[in-house]
């Protein structure tokens, strides 16, 4: 077999290190991308390169925004007495698309994990028990996925939200153990949002 030029070889690794990819789909999105128009290609080259520049992390709830604040925190129309904590951004916007949940949100950052060695102090915990001070909302809902590294964060997040006296709540039981936010259907986390139980 003739060996492949470097940069294509390094174009496989790269890919393959995205969530999902493994190395036969990094080969084939690879060719794909060699062989098919250059202009999809480059648009592609072009996409990721202004989305590292002009895309950061909200001051305030660390989603993904184009300025200090994003647009959600921005809204003086949502629910400022709630304040839904997720793994990170792509949880939040599976919420937002099931038009489930007009409040606050706050991204974690991940979740505990001893596979990939993040612990508690990895997480944006200390900056929601100082937001929860500051804003004293109503409810905190934890909209986790329903995993071991989930059930984990959870426990954190109680004992440290605990002194605060904050009122937290977890999203009902529609959605089965093992299961990740991100593959939830707008319809089972609707009812799992509004069926939402007190811890």
């Amino acid at each position: 077999m003739p060996p492949r030029p470097k940069a294509f070889s390094r174009l496989v690794t790269e890919l393959a290190r995205l969530p999902g990819i493994g190395p036969k789909t990094a080969n084939r999105l690879a060719f794909h991308l060699l062989s098919g128009p250059r202009n999809r290609s480059q648009a592609l080259s072009d996409a990721l390169r202004d989305s590292l520049e002009n895309v950061k992390t909200c001051v305030v709830c660390h989603a993904l925004s184009e300025g200090t604040e994003c647009s959600i925190c921005a809204d003086a129309d949502r629910e400022r007495g709630l304040i839904c904590v997720v793994e990170d951004a792509g949880d939040l916007y599976v919420i937002e698309d099931s038009g489930a949940y007009r409040g606050l949100y706050h991204v974690l950052g991940g979740a505990v994990s001893t596979v990939e060695g993040k612990g508690p102090d990895d997480l944006k915990i200390q900056e929601l028990i100082r937001r929860v001070e500051r804003e004293n909302p109503v409810e905190v809902i934890l909209a986790l996925s329903h995993d071991a590294e989930g059930e984990v964060t959870t426990t954190c997040l109680v004992r440290a939200l605990a002194p605060t006296g904050v009122t937290l709540r977890r999203l009902a039981s529609g959605l089965a153990y093992g299961s990740r936010l991100e593959f939830a259907d707008s319809v089972t986390l609707s009812r799992a949002m509004e069926g939402r139980r007190e811890i």
